[in-house]
């Protein structure tokens, strides 16, 4: 478990899977022959083989008697086309609780998009329906995305929108906001489109501290090198692309924070400039 302090803003991350190799499907140009190059990655991002590493996990943000949890990872007992992700009965929502963050306590849930592996713990199984796990939380989605897959069919992985988010809509829990939305003072979305088209990131700032947790506009450090190499899941590639770009070229060589969704362990650093491109310092 992770922990960051942003002025007066504690960040919690509770990781649900973390795993070498098998990135091949997400960043298909992310080869080991083509990583291994790269070699600030190693160890954290890679082993020495080039293999990638990466992460599934959850960001619990406390912000005064705010409590807000950032994507809700793969869930339990869902039918899902990628094995490892299929009917898990992983311990979750324990580890989440152990963390201080018993569901009930939390009062808001911040989908960066509605991707399978950012929406599935909106929901757990009860009495053979899927219910809301957060029930004292209103559920945030931005607008543009919301939009988009309400009427889209579903993203090959599963029922991901019938059995993780329309139930949360329909239960009057969910809030369509706009993309630059403030969930509080010190917390607010920032548009980040293209992997979908209403991606958003989330924005930390307290005391003069500042963190950009990621969704994902970047799945991989790999791509602060190769900001071409094109997630297999983008919505629109050519400007997932284009917002790589600019993110990078704004937070490069600045003290914010970079707290990637699917980064593995250790999850955060600071975007420097390096050549033409861009590398992630850890900390």
């Amino acid at each position: 478990m992770n922990k960051w302090q942003i002025g007066d803003v504690k960040i919690t991350r509770i990781v649900e899977v973390e795993a070498t190799g098998g990135s091949k499907f997400i960043l298909p140009e992310a080869t080991p022959e083509e990583c291994k190059p790269i070699s600030w990655m190693a160890p954290h991002f890679m082993d020495a083989d080039g293999k990638l590493k990466m992460s599934v996990h959850a960001l619990a943000i406390e912000a005064g008697d705010r409590r807000i949890i950032v994507d809700t990872c793969i869930g339990n007992d869902k039918e899902r086309a990628i094995p490892d992700w299929n009917m898990r009965t992983g311990p979750f929502l324990d580890d989440l609780a152990e963390a201080g963050f018993a569901p009930e306590s939390i009062d808001t849930v911040m989908c960066t998009h509605l991707h399978v592996d950012h929406v599935g713990w909106n929901t757990i199984l009860k009495d053979g329906k899927w219910v809301p796990t957060f029930t004292n939380a209103r559920y945030l989605v931005a607008e543009d995305e919301w939009k988009y897959w309400d009427t889209a069919e579903q993203d090959g992985f599963g029922p991901v929108i019938e059995d993780s988010v329309r139930p949360i809509v329909d239960a009057g829990l969910c809030d369509f906001v706009p993309s630059t939305h403030k969930i509080c003072d010190e917390v607010w979305l920032e548009p980040t489109p293209g992997h979908t088209p209403g991606h958003v990131s989330v924005r930390i700032s307290s005391k003069g501290e500042d963190a950009l947790i990621t969704g994902d506009f970047i799945h991989h450090p790999c791509q602060f090198a190769r900001p071409e190499w094109a997630s297999s899941a983008d919505y629109d590639a050519k400007q997932a692309k284009k917002t790589r770009e600019t993110v990078f070229a704004k937070y490069a060589d600045q003290p914010t924070l970079i707290i990637g969704t699917h980064f593995a362990t250790p999850s955060a650093g600071h975007l420097k400039k390096d050549g033409d491109v861009y590398r992630l310092d850890v900390v």
